[in-house]
């Protein structure tokens, strides 16, 4: 019993301390309803006319995220699916 509790308790932690490693960061692009959103495929065509060879794009909270290329540096771009407005650019 104690060593199932101890192995629980220790995978808890072990998830919790992963968790806030693995989020984005950002994440609060728009309030507007999914069915209102623009489709993404505009988004992905926003990164591009600013030069990101984009290598694919999912839906992180309420944003757009999508992943370009630009001059060999990996970037994350988000965007409001509302507007289609860039909110927010992180380099890795």
């Amino acid at each position: 019993m104690r060593l199932t509790t101890a192995a629980l308790l220790g995978a808890a932690l072990a998830g919790f301390a992963i968790s806030p490693a693995l989020a984005d960061g950002y994440k609060d692009c728009t309030k507007l309803d999914k069915a209102q959103w623009k489709p993404a495929a505009e988004a992905e065509a926003k990164a591009k006319a600013l030069g990101y060879e984009v290598r694919r794009s999912k839906i992180e909270g309420s944003c757009y995220e999508v992943y370009g290329v630009k001059e060999g540096k990996l970037y994350e771009l988000f965007y409001s699916p509302e507007d289609l407005s860039l909110k927010h650019t992180v380099a890795k």
